[in-house]
């Protein structure tokens, strides 16, 4: 059974890495501030992000010439041929 336990700021910041291997065991942990509860403290899980073929559509534009180099740069880089 999970046990729900609820610390201050101060306590948080130096018992951090205790807090989170009580998290990851199944407590609740909640950081006070001035008393109050202020934040909770949670494992990360990673959510799938589902792959939207086609969400950037016409949002993107390429120059006609995106893949041609041009002899400047070539030349910048080998010397001129």
């Amino acid at each position: 059974m999970s046990e729900w336990v609820q610390v201050n700021m101060h306590e948080a910041k130096s018992q951090l890495s205790q807090l989170a291997e009580r998290v990851w065991d199944g407590d609740k942990v909640v950081i006070a501030k001035a008393g109050k509860p202020y934040l909770d403290l949670l494992p990360h899980v990673d959510a799938p992000r589902t792959r939207k073929p086609g969400r950037l559509k016409g949002k993107i534009w390429m120059s006609p010439d995106f893949d041609t180099t041009p002899d400047d740069i070539i030349d910048a880089f080998e010397g001129p041929l």
